[in-house]
């Protein structure tokens, strides 16, 4: 069978995306950032790199990153994070944002949409913006959690069961359901005793992330 297309780059969202795309039948090829594949090429690769390898491919070629726009360089980027290890290859993306700018082939955007991505048109004046908000909500929001747990385990603190995960499972669905009422904590309580208390606990570092998140 004649590949769809075929995905340079095989980094966490080549590898899951092709995983992806074989499980639902539909044939890609997946291939390292130094191959010349014929047909429509979907460039999985780092920033830095797309320009030189668009240039490769002119007039034939789809990138996935968030922030970068290049003029006749269409983009499709989808809004989730790959884990790289091939378990997100059955995740859930069912109305996960697919951010399209230019004039991506119908037939890609067909393909995420498969996988059940939900496309809208991204303008490229928006997209450093919209680029930065994924980093905070995905990136920096794991370093916050990654670090609280160090924290606790520098300190000696053995959580239970599955330690701070149930907390920010509870945060998230929250969120999603009530929006900015769905926080707590003392900073929506106005407790600032308990503020106070709470930012003397913590290095300096950490207890100035923690006040100002806290009075955002």
């Amino acid at each position: 069978m004649t590949a769809a297309f075929s995905i340079l780059g095989r980094g966490r969202a080549g590898r899951a995306l092709a995983a992806a795309w074989t499980q639902a039948g539909l044939e890609v090829d997946l291939c390292s950032a130094t191959a010349a594949p014929k047909g429509l090429v979907l460039l999985a690769v780092p920033d830095d790199v797309v320009p030189a390898l668009a240039a490769r491919f002119p007039g034939r070629c789809v990138h996935l990153s968030g922030s970068l726009h290049l003029e006749d360089v269409p983009c499709a980027h989808p809004l989730t994070s790959f884990d790289g290890t091939g378990g997100d290859a059955l995740a859930p993306w069912d109305g996960t944002p697919l951010a399209v700018t230019g004039e991506v082939p119908a037939f890609l955007v067909g393909a995420f949409v498969r996988l059940g991505f939900q496309p809208f048109a991204l303008d490229p004046r928006q997209k450093a913006l919209y680029h930065a908000v994924a980093v905070l909500t995905s990136a920096h929001s794991a370093t916050l959690w990654l670090g609280a747990a160090a924290l606790l385990a520098e300190a000696g603190v053995v959580l239970p069961g599955r330690g701070l995960l149930p907390l920010v499972e509870a945060t998230l669905h929250n969120v999603e359901r009530l929006g900015r009422e769905g926080r707590t904590g003392p900073f929506v309580r106005g407790d600032a005793g308990t503020i106070a208390r709470d930012a003397e606990a913590l290095p300096e570092a950490w207890r100035e992330v923690f006040l100002k998140l806290g009075h955002l």
